[in-house]
């Protein structure tokens, strides 16, 4: 709950659920360093929504005996809680808690929800984590491939962040006809993210503290690089944007290493004066979103990235800012074209970017917010949630 996902994609969705009178015990494992940073934010979010946190320590070394050793431990605190409060569901997100799950719900007849957050064990071939030339790889990722089908069959309701994604389970031979899928997106808080709470004048100050004038052309990127996120091709893209308008921009609002950034953008032959990155807190977001003219987000289109709903697309929309995005990621695609909210690509080279830059001045800001209402909305995201715990319990 400590990083950034916790806290934009779990505890508001928790908290939503509480005000319709549903209590929850929640089970996550922290990383030292962030815990000792923020757990007292968290557990101040907790208690005012009467969410009851067992925080639990995560280790990211030693390997599969560490994992395996942390898997039990979370079935040992899961079983604990269970035989104090007797639990009607146990709400499991992704692919190990789903493991503690499913026995609970073979062992003590427990409800399960299996709220999958995308293809995990694929995810872990297409990013290059596991490799299915080593044996001991290729055991484990039929193991979970195994469970998967398991997951999909057993539990009384299945997640998915895409309809893309439910598509794909739904044509498996082995998945049950009668399976249940609900689609929730990641979904975004549009009270935080109001174009029309965010005063010009802080625009223009923020703009003048990075160095920006009146008459550059901003575009923007924000969130994580990471594994997935194709940081060359979207320095391509600048490029391309730089030779066509003038005095361009590019301003990363992320916690990545600026000079690994900076590395890169040098390569390419774009002066470190183009570019500015920055680190914010995630309240501070919708400002930086603000002063784009366009936003970018490239994702490699592998096979797991079917069922992948980037959260930083519904924070963009619903700051009317049009973007530019690749085709083959979950139902992004879909979503920018349904809304008009940008320019989608099909090909990474020079003609297509040069025929994909955003003029801002011929996208309706307001349609691309009510895109954002439509889609991504918190409010609707905790109502399919709810629509689903009732589902469970009828």
């Amino acid at each position: 709950m400590t990083d950034p996902l916790g806290q934009s994609q779990v505890l508001p969705y928790l908290k939503g659920l509480t005000e319709k009178g549903y209590e929850f015990h929640l089970i996550s494992f922290e990383k030292d360093d962030k815990f000792k940073r923020h757990k007292k934010h968290i557990q101040s979010i907790c208690d005012e929504s009467g969410i009851v946190w067992h925080p639990q320590d995560y280790r990211n070394e030693g390997g599969l005996k560490k994992t395996i050793r942390q898997v039990r431990k979370m079935k040992k605190v899961a079983n604990y809680l269970h035989q104090k409060h007797r639990f009607d569901i146990v709400h499991c997100r992704s692919y190990i808690s789903a493991l503690i799950g499913m026995k609970m719900k073979q062992n003590h007849g427990v409800k399960f929800i299996f709220d999958m957050r995308g293809f995990w064990a694929d995810e872990r071939i297409d990013g290059g984590i596991w490799n299915l030339n080593n044996k001991l790889y290729k055991t484990i990722y039929n193991y979970f491939k195994r469970k998967e089908i398991q997951f999909f069959n057993h539990s009384d309701y299945t997640i998915s962040l895409t309809e893309n994604g439910k598509n794909e389970i739904c044509s498996w031979p082995k998945i049950k006809e009668d399976i249940k899928i609900k689609v929730i997106p990641c979904c975004v808080d549009l009270n935080k993210f109001d174009p029309k709470k965010i005063d010009q004048t802080h625009i223009d100050e923020r703009k003048l503290e990075l160095g920006f004038s009146s008459k550059d052309y901003v575009l923007g990127y924000v969130g994580s690089i990471g594994t997935w996120y194709m940081l060359d091709e979207m320095m391509d893209y600048f490029k391309v944007l730089s030779a066509k308008k003038e005095n361009t921009k590019f301003l990363f609002v992320s916690g990545e290493s600026k000079e690994k950034i900076i590395a890169v953008a040098k390569e390419k032959g774009i002066c470190e004066n183009e570019l500015e990155v920055i680190s914010v807190l995630h309240h501070e977001v919708p400002l930086h979103i603000s002063l784009f003219d366009a936003s970018i987000f490239f994702i490699r289109a592998t096979y797991s990235k079917k069922a992948s709903s980037p959260t930083k697309q519904g924070e963009i929309m619903a700051m009317g800012v049009p973007l530019v995005c690749n085709s083959g990621v979950g139902d992004t695609d879909e979503i920018v074209r349904r809304y008009n909210a940008g320019n989608v690509i099909n090909k990474f080279n020079e003609e297509a970017y040069a025929s994909n830059i955003i003029d801002a001045s011929t996208f309706d800001t307001e349609k691309i917010k009510a895109g954002a209402d439509s889609y991504f909305s918190l409010t609707e995201g905790v109502e399919r949630y709810a629509e689903v715990y009732k589902s469970v319990y009828a």
